[in-house]
């Protein structure tokens, strides 16, 4: 690939130049602070993801996932936590605001094309009482990532749109890429037969989702 063929953007005049300036009411949408609206949407949300950077800027991105209700906790209008379940440990996300606290959340709600964005500034509890308002099958969170809000707005459903996200007439989740095992097999566990791992990402994964391994 020849990058030098390519017409790259360096800086913000020339950004702007391209893409033009924002609109006024996409400047104006921000908020400081959650709404009635945006607690509803959080409430129904199950499922973000969480963009964080550590101190160098090297970016991960993690989704988290849980019955609508059981996700995320609004402890107040500047204050959100969300739950964390139990995993493989890598804990990618949560050794990067351990050295920079800022992260990026986004909220979908299943045949929505908008979506909430909040951004703010976290850290990390490993109890307290409002634990028991995230307990999902009898099992609380194993930590929560506390985040006070900096900036909370709408985002609307054009990516949704083009991507047909939630049309079903569009997914074909083999059709392309194999099934889970497999990948597992050919990009991380070459050594385990392919019975194993069928089984291993059979029913009882589901079944112990809330278990830690």
């Amino acid at each position: 690939m020849r990058s030098q063929d390519w017409s790259e953007i360096t800086d913000e005049a020339a950004l702007t130049a391209l893409l033009g300036e924002p609109t006024p009411a996409a400047l104006a949408k921000e908020r400081s602070a959650l709404t009635a609206i945006d607690r509803d949407w959080l409430a129904a949300s199950p499922f973000c993801v969480i963009g964080t950077a550590d101190a160098e800027g090297r970016c991960d991105v993690s989704p988290k996932g849980d019955p609508a209700g059981s996700l995320v906790h609004v402890l107040d209008e500047h204050t959100i936590a969300i739950a964390e379940r139990p995993g493989n440990r890598r804990a990618d996300s949560y050794r990067n605001v351990l050295a920079n606290p800022h992260v990026g959340l986004e909220f979908l709600i299943p045949g929505r094309g908008d979506t909430l964005r909040v951004n703010g500034r976290a850290r990390l509890v490993s109890d307290a009482p409002f634990f028991d308002d995230l307990e999902v099958k009898g099992h609380r969170p194993v930590l929560a990532l506390v985040v006070d809000v900096e900036t909370v707005f709408f985002h609307c459903a054009k990516a949704f749109l083009r991507a047909g996200l939630w049309k079903p007439e569009t997914w074909a989740p083999e059709a392309v890429v194999p099934r889970r095992a497999v990948v597992a097999q050919r990009m991380e566990r070459a050594d385990t037969p392919l019975d194993q791992l069928d089984e291993y990402y059979g029913p009882r994964y589901e079944e112990n989702l809330y278990v830690q391994p």
